[in-house]
């Protein structure tokens, strides 16, 4: 690192789990991150001020003033534009060192298949179910860990999806892919503006967790809250042998791609 690297992490190299060596790690990753709305803003913003060094941002979507009351990587002058082009702009401005890369596509099995391969870790920040399976499905595949967030009206829940871990369910295992999900939209359901944000941050801090490496992750628990009590409740999510997704999978050593 540089000297000025060392000013701008200089909160991270002072703690012990992360030092010199995690920021470097972090400097050395690439995260993917699906969708530039509520739940990505937060979560790609806080990736880029903690120094992961290479982050893909997918989104098909245009910026709506209805966006504005929640999704914080994006400002009125910005109306029409596309999304991932938005959140692009915004985390060049909050760390110019960063390697950015904005793709206007929706992410489905091809385009996750072309990206996985380089990446170290995956966001799910999207809102449909259809996206979620598909990108549960692909990290099962290349062997990348999930970090998978939701929330809509005053209730969100967050996990991680490591399958290097034997012993961790994939997103299948919780949410059958057969099973009957109906997809909520934030436009006829509402969502509480700073929700997304708990989310959105708590995705970053387990991705940055990850790829350290350091602490415990939140494979194997489901985290979710009901903001209007402000109540946290866990649940501990047992892998599915017969999850048709992860059954064939083989596991791998519990580290980040960058360090293997």
């Amino acid at each position: 690192m540089d000297d000025q690297q060392l000013l701008r992490y200089a909160r991270h190299l002072l703690l012990d789990e992360i030092g010199v060596e995690g920021q470097r790690a972090l400097l050395a990753a690439h995260a993917l991150v699906i969708g530039a709305g509520g739940l990505g803003s937060p979560a790609a913003m806080y990736l880029g001020t903690a120094g992961v060094g290479r982050i893909t941002v997918v989104d098909d979507d245009d910026v709506d003033l209805t966006n504005l009351q929640r999704q914080i990587a994006h400002d009125q002058s910005r109306i029409g534009q596309p999304k991932a082009v938005s959140l692009q702009s915004t985390l060049a401005a909050i760390n110019p060192e960063l390697g950015l890369r904005a793709l206007v596509r929706r992410a489905d099995a091809a385009l996750l298949d072309e990206l996985l391969p380089q990446v170290d870790v995956v966001l799910d920040c999207c809102d449909n179910f259809r996206t979620r399976h598909a990108v549960n499905a692909a990290c099962v595949r290349h062997g990348r860990p999930l970090v998978s967030g939701a929330a809509i009206g005053w209730d969100a829940q967050i996990s991680v999806y490591d399958t290097r871990d034997a012993a961790a369910p994939c997103y299948a295992c919780l949410f059958p892919a057969d099973a009957a999900h109906e997809d909520v939209a934030c436009a006829t359901m509402g969502v509480f503006a700073p929700l997304v944000g708990i989310v959105g941050a708590l995705q970053a801090a387990e991705a940055i967790k990850l790829l350290v490496p350091s602490g415990l992750s939140l494979a194997g628990r489901l985290l979710m809250l009901d903001a209007r009590r402000m109540e946290w409740t866990e649940l501990r999510l047992p892998r599915q042998s017969a999850c048709p997704v992860c059954v064939d999978r083989k596991a791998a050593p519990h580290a980040p791609a960058a360090a293997r």
